[in-house]
């Protein structure tokens, strides 16, 4: 069982209590302070940490805020099987809080919960990401950020260099990272060169904003995911001291959290750095309860469309490209209409990386191969198998 010690319980009586919302509310359907976690699907816990954070002291408390917003929500059309195990509270240390946060990620892991982290700051990823060390695979990492936070890798870790911090990390289980949202000037050209240098990719707000599903199949291929609330442009979440005029509307960032929740990949989920010490009349929190909403409504509708679990039920599309040198397979799913496209590898190559050679795509993925041209995430994913 987990370990209940680290929490301080939910106090529903700062909002409402389970009687006083409506049946189809989701605070009269969420599990509050369960002894364990038979039936539930989705585990929710915030932490209460932003000793890390850079700028925004004060997003420690943003759990009951959230909470707040988040139980008044009406279900969708779907049974949530949910529970709210509290507050971590934090340690003597940052590191003892990074240990508890590790320990109940790891327990949701292993017991097939997917859990949502509400922070705190935002170098609570490296803690969930230490999760998986535990686990015998790599995994996909995305951040949501109008920053790619590679920081100062020799300071402490903070929450401008978590990721430089994940990306060092011994024992390395991290196969690929993907930023969504970045803002050209608030990154360093050294940063971008690095990321290329790493074959992992950074994908601008200008293209998400042109057309957000450019961020599916990135999405897609997550493990865990990690949303910035400074990613939101700031007249539609204030709440946060490093957020910038341009970002995210609302409704994107409800979409991505949408297709983050549609991924069969996908087994944990965190929303950092809103910060409730900043007076926005509740705005940004209620927010983040909607993108929880969608999160949640993407979870009750996934397809669980892997192809890696059987490709006979798919699609296949074969182009031939470079003259018939190369042959590029294409996979799609007739639930869902989603593509991948299968990357080749060596016979002897490690099977811890095998579940990351059905690669998520688009359509417009097959349109480049059918022009002669090698899509740019077969092409990087490829480079890291060498």
């Amino acid at each position: 069982m987990i370990e209940l010690d680290y929490f301080q319980e939910v106090n529903t009586s700062k909002f409402k209590t389970s009687s006083d919302y409506l049946a189809e509310q989701l605070g009269s359907v969420i599990k509050v302070n369960p002894t364990n976690l038979d039936g539930v699907d989705i585990v929710i816990f915030d932490v209460n940490e932003d000793r890390g954070s850079i700028n925004n002291s004060g997003c420690a408390k943003a759990g009951n805020e959230i909470r707040k917003h988040l139980y008044e929500l009406f279900k969708g059309d779907w049974q949530p099987k949910i529970a709210d195990l509290g507050t971590i509270l934090p340690g003597d240390s940052v590191s003892d809080t990074y240990f508890a946060v590790q320990e109940c990620i790891s327990y949701c892991l292993k017991q097939q919960k997917v859990p949502i982290i509400l922070g705190g700051s935002q170098d609570l990823v490296y803690a969930n990401y230490l999760a998986y060390t535990k686990q015998e695979q790599s995994v996909n990492l995305v951040s949501i950020d109008a920053r790619f936070a590679l920081g100062q890798t020799d300071d402490k870790i903070n929450s401008n260099n978590v990721f430089g911090k994940v990306i060092l990390h011994q024992p390395n289980v991290l196969f690929n990272f993907s930023n969504l949202g970045y803002q050209t000037y608030l990154v360093s050209q050294t940063e971008l060169g690095l990321l290329e240098e790493l074959f992992f990719d950074g994908h601008r707000l200008g293209e998400l904003k042109a057309n957000i599903q450019v961020a599916e199949p990135i999405l897609r291929n997550a493990d865990f995911i990690n949303f910035n609330m400074s990613a939101i442009a700031y007249p539609h979440a204030p709440a946060n001291n490093n957020s910038s005029p341009n970002g995210l509307s609302a409704e994107q960032a409800c979409q991505l959290c949408k297709y983050a929740g549609l991924s069969d990949k996908l087994t944990s989920f965190g929303l950092y750095e809103l910060n409730p010490s900043i007076a926005d009349n509740g705005q940004t929190a209620h927010l983040a309860a909607q993108m929880l909403w969608y999160f949640i409504d993407g979870f009750y509708n996934r397809k669980g469309d892997l192809p890696s679990c059987n490709k006979r039920e798919y699609m296949k599309y074969t182009v031939t490209i470079e003259d018939g040198n190369q042959e590029l397979i294409f996979y799609k799913s007739p639930k869902s209409d989603r593509w991948w496209m299968e990357v080749p590898y060596h016979a002897n190559f490690s099977k811890k990386y095998e579940r990351h050679l059905m690669l998520p795509c688009s359509y417009e993925d097959y349109l480049t191969a059918t022009q002669n041209e090698i899509p740019e995430r077969w092409f990087q994913t490829f480079k890291k198998l060498k």
